[in-house]
């Protein structure tokens, strides 16, 4: 993808089983040279979860590089849907209910990134003195409160609240959901499963992501996960965009 105003992306990924599981059936996928990041969590209950979530990221993974991000993002979205199509097959094929994933994916070029994702797999956004998810779980909580107007207390306190409504070969079609955000100096993306984002509060993450070094707060996310009982597989990948430029100008004070 080209760039038109240079930023320099440094990630670093992290996946553990966690001190529950046997199998660990999350996958990641840390490409910063191509701006290319996924979180797949394979879905827990289900049979083969692990073989959803590595289909996935390496169908990601083999794409072609593209020129322009819009037709990356078009790419990937195509690439999710026939993976969406084989899942449902090998589901049928191997005689289980389901074979699926959560996934959520991050695309960047220039100064936007876009985050493409279906299930509760998330993406949250470090900037300045605040964390924002920029994703919406796809459960059964979130349709509750979208639809009836409850609050998060009554939404949760609903059987199933927590249930996917969507994800990768959990059915023939598949929505996915976009957003878009203009990227600024110093933004940290942090990519997780919801091992981690269940197990740590939102201000530990942010407190994690504030020093800035990806690799450090990678494994300080783990191990904050592990500390809070590591009932899940726990995956993460924390990813850092800094203005070129910017870093030129401070090297060189007469540019």
């Amino acid at each position: 993808m080209g760039e038109t105003l240079q930023l320099r992306w440094t990630s670093a990924a992290r996946t553990d089983t966690g001190l529950v599981r046997t199998n660990n059936e999350d996958a990641v996928l840390d490409r910063p040279a191509r701006r290319l990041w996924a979180v797949a969590d394979g879905m827990g209950g289900h049979a083969f979860g692990e073989i959803a979530s590595r289909m996935s990221v390496e169908a990601l993974d083999a794409l072609p590089p593209e020129d322009a991000l819009q037709q990356a993002v078009a790419a990937a979205r195509v690439c999710l849907l026939e993976v969406n199509g084989l899942l449902v097959a090998e589901a049928a094929a191997r005689n289980v209910p389901v074979i699926g994933t959560t996934l959520v994916l991050l695309l960047a070029s220039g100064r936007t990134a876009v985050c493409v994702w279906a299930g509760d797999s998330r993406v949250y956004l470090c900037r300045g003195g605040s964390l924002h998810q920029l994703t919406r779980d796809h459960n059964q909580f979130e349709e509750l409160q979208a639809r009836n107007h409850l609050s998060p207390a009554d939404a949760s306190a609903y059987p199933g609240a927590t249930m996917i409504t969507r994800a990768l070969g959990a059915a023939t079609t598949l929505a996915l959901d976009e957003v878009q955000v203009q990227v600024s100096d110093g933004d940290i993306f942090l990519l997780c499963s919801d091992g981690l984002s269940n197990a740590v509060s939102a201000e530990a993450m942010f407190g994690a992501l504030t020093g800035g070094d990806c690799a450090q707060a990678a494994d300080t996310l783990v191990r904050l996960a592990l500390e809070g009982g590591g009932r899940d597989n726990i995956s993460v990948i924390v990813v850092r965009a800094d203005d070129v430029e910017a870093d030129q100008t401070v090297l060189n004070p007469s540019l």
